[in-house]
């Protein structure tokens, strides 16, 4: 009787401290410092992202030869960034997360080729509902009132943004925007699944996917790029895929898959700025309050996530 008692208090003390290890891990991967950084790291993901309108006009080079040529330079790139760090496991989520990525560079491409831009970025903004809706399935992320609220108000400011631009012809092109919003939602639910790992990995391997799919446009390309049409290449996978995804794996660690795709809506919002600057096209007093819109509310999603993390 009396050993048995030993051994009751020794397992008992062992479920405590083991449970007081793992407690103190959560509190290390997920304190309010980590967090504000990852929430920052998203914001400047975001803005790297919005330079692709304007690059990829620099980029005299047809769509899906850019896709590839893109990503052929932003995985080298990150290759040479991360080279001590890399581990390639070649997991079902590595590598899922990885067709995930190029599904969505490559289709979104494609999907602005056969319908209007403002399309295609709308539809592809439909991936924080994938999220939310498969969040708590998939990683036990539960979406609450004030997600759905910033969601509906996301969608509401773009619709207002894009309002002058957005038609209802285009079935294929609208399709594809659909699925490639479907698939940024896989790659940062798959993404986030390894939270725990690195997950530039995953990035690599996709950009190389993309860069496998656009070979052959490469090849078949009436021309190469002129000097400005290569440095636009080159900005678009060291600035715009490279830097904005090394900043994306590591801010995934530390927010929700919802914070990670919310978030980073403002990059559509951001481009018309880009293209005002070197183009001095002026946006629509609707498509201004549109924007007002959107940013108001991912600034709101933000601070309550952070507030929350306190």
């Amino acid at each position: 009787m009396a050993l048995r008692r030993r051994v009751d208090q020794a397992d008992l003390f062992f479920d405590v401290r083991t449970s007081a290890v793992f407690a103190m891990h959560e509190l290390r991967v997920s304190k309010p410092a980590d967090h504000t950084r990852a929430v920052g790291q998203l914001f400047l993901a975001a803005l790297c992202w919005s330079l692709g309108g304007l690059l990829i006009k620099r980029a005299d080079w047809p769509p899906l030869a850019v896709a590839g040529g893109r990503g052929a330079i932003a995985a080298i790139f990150l290759i040479a960034l991360n080279r001590r760090a890399l581990r390639f496991t070649w997991s079902p989520l590595q590598l899922g997360a990885a067709v995930a990525y190029a599904g969505c560079t490559v289709l979104f491409v494609t999907a602005t080729k056969l319908t209007t831009a403002a399309n295609a970025i709308l539809l592809q903004y439909t991936a924080p509902v994938w999220v939310a809706l498969f969040g708590a399935w998939l990683l036990g992320e539960r979406t609450t009132r004030a997600d759905w609220g910033a969601i509906a108000a996301v969608f509401v400011g773009m619709g207002l943004f894009f309002s002058d631009d957005l038609q209802f012809s285009g079935v294929l092109g609208n399709a594809l925007a659909v699925l490639s919003g479907v698939a940024f939602a896989a790659m940062t639910l798959l993404m986030r699944k390894q939270k725990n790992s690195s997950a530039i990995e995953s990035i690599i391997l996709g950009n190389a996917l993309a860069f496998g799919i656009g070979l052959p446009f490469m090849l078949t390309a009436p021309h190469l790029p002129t000097p400005g049409g290569w440095l636009a290449l080159v900005l678009l996978g060291v600035v715009q895929l490279g830097i904005s995804y090394q900043l994306y794996a590591r801010a995934i660690r530390h927010v929700t898959a919802l914070e990670a795709v919310l978030l980073p809506v403002i990059e559509p919002i951001l481009n018309p700025i880009w293209v005002l600057l070197a183009f001095g096209e002026r946006p629509s007093p609707r498509a201004l309050l549109g924007g007002g819109v959107v940013l108001v509310a991912v600034t709101l999603r933000a601070a309550v996530g952070l507030r929350d993390r306190r």
